[in-house]
């Protein structure tokens, strides 16, 4: 019996096919898994909801939009300051980051309607806060009253004069998270990117798919900057609503995370004619092939030299450090769940202190997050795309500019190999390897008997199942208070963190739900 089948093996044969579906053994490149559907009712899983997606993923980082959850209060509890996204305010600018605004609806708000209460609560954050920009985002219990949220957000623009923009994300709507980070995304487009004109320095790129945990945007711009270049926005880590209106001027969108706002990248190509390519700043090898292809696109030799500089100097300032990591994890094996696109990413970075991983999955991915954009075509969409508005963008001729013609773009396809594509996470993981989409708690448990891994990388939901398995834990959604992991320091920040965390002697004396001792009383024989 494979691994995936002994997991489930205890289901009904209605939920063996269903989740059966969603998990594979790899023994191919690449395998059809199924992804993008909502869960079987029942199966407690690990995913957020459409609100989370948008508020808490997408906009959350933005420093100088006031964002006011318009919902019971437990929503904005819920999405606020879980995920570590720093930021800091611009000379004289705004920083809302640190704080939690919500209207508290109460039940006599349902029955009666919460509009009334949104139009105070916005009242008073003008009035203390004096924000420029605020973000109305929906809870569940708003979309099933009927507020008209684009009429408050239309009215309290011009009484006060500032921008004021409305996100329909109400829980219910699509697929957990990643239908929150489609709406988020087409309002971004709609409203800000484009509405300021700038004329940016020779080579200007945008981060897109960055949410600055633990600082590792301010990694990333600062190797960036070394090499040359102008950061014009990050999408939306430190990010400012001034610098999303003129992204659209950048020569180059850099897509960090692939599932939570490649709407952009492609919708900014088709209005504003901007290439993109799928990069990655975690991990060493990463980083260096991200870089160079970055220099190939501008085909500059002297960024191209300076980016090799930069490269080199990086690597001999962490050479030692590495080493000495390398060799204390070298040889173990770890398992990953986690969102975005985070379960692909650590993969390589922990390749780089020579571990293996025996399961990775997503909470909430498409297809091609797993087998690539090859196949997306052939996807067929389901039901929930009726609830999310589908922008139809055109060319916007005056804003229009081509740094490479689409004949240039396809011969340097030949050299960068995720330009305007995305080859998923399956191409990089090992035959035998475990694929899971939409893990849940039973099943978590059960890998872990299974495979023993010495630590599993995931959210906070399953983060204490698996400390109580004896297993070491680590949050990849906000660093368990540390980082930045992104980069060259950033991966030296991660070796140090998950060396202190496999040689720290609690999880020996810790005993599993399903074990009736520790590991160090079954090494003691049972004795203290």
């Amino acid at each position: 019996m494979s691994k995936v089948d002994s997991v489930l093996d205890k289901y009904s044969a209605k939920v063996y096919k269903n989740r059966k579906g969603h998990m594979l053994e790899l023994e191919e490149e690449t395998q059809e898994i199924a992804a993008n559907s909502r869960t079987m009712p029942g199966l407690i899983n690990h995913r957020g909801c459409c609100y989370a997606g948008c508020k808490g993923v997408v906009l959350g980082p933005t420093k100088d939009a006031l964002i006011i959850t318009h919902g019971p209060i437990g929503c904005g509890f819920y999405s606020w300051g879980t995920r570590r996204n720093k930021a800091k305010a611009e000379d004289g600018g705004q920083n809302y980051v640190p704080y939690c605004f919500s209207t508290d609806l109460q039940e006599s708000d349902i029955v009666f309607g919460g509009e009334k209460k949104l139009d105070a609560a916005i009242e008073e954050a003008v009035n203390i806060f004096h924000p420029k920009t605020i973000f109305i985002c929906a809870t569940c219990p708003v979309g099933l009253i009927g507020d008209d949220l684009p009429a408050v957000a239309k009215r309290n623009s011009e009484k006060y004069g500032i921008d004021v923009i409305s996100f329909p994300c109400e829980g219910y709507k699509g697929v957990s998270q990643s239908a929150g980070h489609h709406i988020a995304n087409n309002i971004i487009i709609r409203d800000l990117i484009g509405t300021v004109d700038y004329k940016p320095t020779k080579h200007s790129v945008n981060i897109l798919g960055e949410y600055n945990i633990g600082g590792d945007a301010w990694e990333i711009k600062r190797i960036l900057t070394l090499c040359g270049y102008e950061v014009i926005a990050t999408f939306t880590g430190d990010g400012s609503v001034d610098n999303y209106r003129k992204a659209h001027t950048a020569d180059l969108n850099v897509i960090q995370c692939h599932r939570s706002i490649n709407y952009i990248a492609e919708m900014m190509k088709i209005q504003y004619g901007t290439a993109w390519m799928k990069g990655d700043f975690i991990g060493l090898d990463n980083t260096i092939e991200t870089l160079r292809e970055m220099a190939k696109f501008f085909d500059d030799p002297v960024l191209i030299q300076q980016t090799e500089k930069v490269i080199a100097d990086e690597l001999a300032n962490i050479s030692d450090d590495m080493s000495l990591y390398r060799t204390k994890l070298r040889g173990k094996t770890a398992a990953l769940f986690v969102g975005g696109s985070r379960s692909h990413h650590y993969q390589l970075l922990l390749k780089d202190f020579g571990v293996k991983t025996l399961l990775a999955g997503y909470e909430f991915a498409h297809r091609d997050d797993y087998e690539g954009r090859e196949v997306i075509p052939n996807i067929v969409e389901d039901a929930d795309l009726k609830n999310i508005e589908v922008l139809n963008v055109e060319k916007i001729e005056d804003k229009y500019k081509v740094y490479k013609t689409e004949e240039e773009l396809e011969e340097l396809k030949k050299e960068i190999s995720e330009l305007e594509d995305y080859k998923g996470m399956e191409r990089d993981m090992d035959k035998g390897s475990i694929v899971v989409d939409d893990l849940n708690h039973y099943e978590t448990e059960e890998f872990i008997k299974k495979l023993k891994p010495d630590m599993f990388f995931s959210g906070i939901k399953d983060k204490f199942v698996i400390q109580k398995g004896g297993i070491l834990s680590r949050q990849l959604h906000s660093y368990d208070y540390s980082g930045p992991y992104a980069g060259f320091k950033g991966a030296v920040n991660f070796g140090r963190d998950v060396t202190m965390g496999m040689y720290t002697p609690v999880w020996n004396y810790t005993v599993a739900p399903w074990k009736k001792e520790s590991v160090l009383e079954g090494k003691l024989g049972g004795e203290d």
